[in-house]
């Protein structure tokens, strides 16, 4: 992506490998009297992010059993399904989904994780149809998402 920036954070050494893809869910009652808290718990809360590096620095941890390796990470494109009318490549939208059909099939895609209710995404690009008709109807289309900001 262009004019991506990355962050260096700390996450669990066993999963600190390039490419991996995470969302970060916040900080855990562990970590209130950790002396890196800040480092570890610097990204926002339910976007999703990419891992581009590993770097050598290593922590003690009192979550991870192996301990906290830093990363360079970005926020990660999500795929999602939002209205057709929406769906332009380059638009800016602020994600809201109505839906509480738990049991669409297209439900995880209405809601994925790493998209954060109320908040600006940017079309990056539009995929096609859904994998399934929605259920009440509605019109939609298969995007990729990039946060905004």
């Amino acid at each position: 992506m262009v004019g991506e920036r990355s962050k260096i954070t700390l996450i669990g050494t066993t999963l600190a490998r390039p490419g991996l893809e995470f969302v970060y869910q916040g900080a855990l009652a562990a970590c209130d009297n950790c002396k890196v808290r800040k480092a570890c718990n610097n990204l926002r809360v339910g976007r999703k992010y990419r891992i581009l590096s590993v770097r050598n620095t290593r922590h003690d941890c009192p979550v991870h059993l192996d301990g906290a390796t830093a990363v360079e990470c970005v926020e990660s494109p999500v795929v999602a399904l939002i209205g057709a009318d929406m769906a332009i490549v380059n638009s800016r939208i602020l994600f809201e989904c109505s839906c509480t059909r738990t049991e669409c099939k297209a439900y995880d895609l209405c809601r994925p994780d790493g998209i954060v209710e109320g908040d600006r995404y940017l079309v990056g690009e539009v995929l096609g149809n859904p994998p399934a008709p929605c259920e009440k109807g509605r019109s939609l289309k298969l995007v990729e998402l990039r946060p905004v900001g």
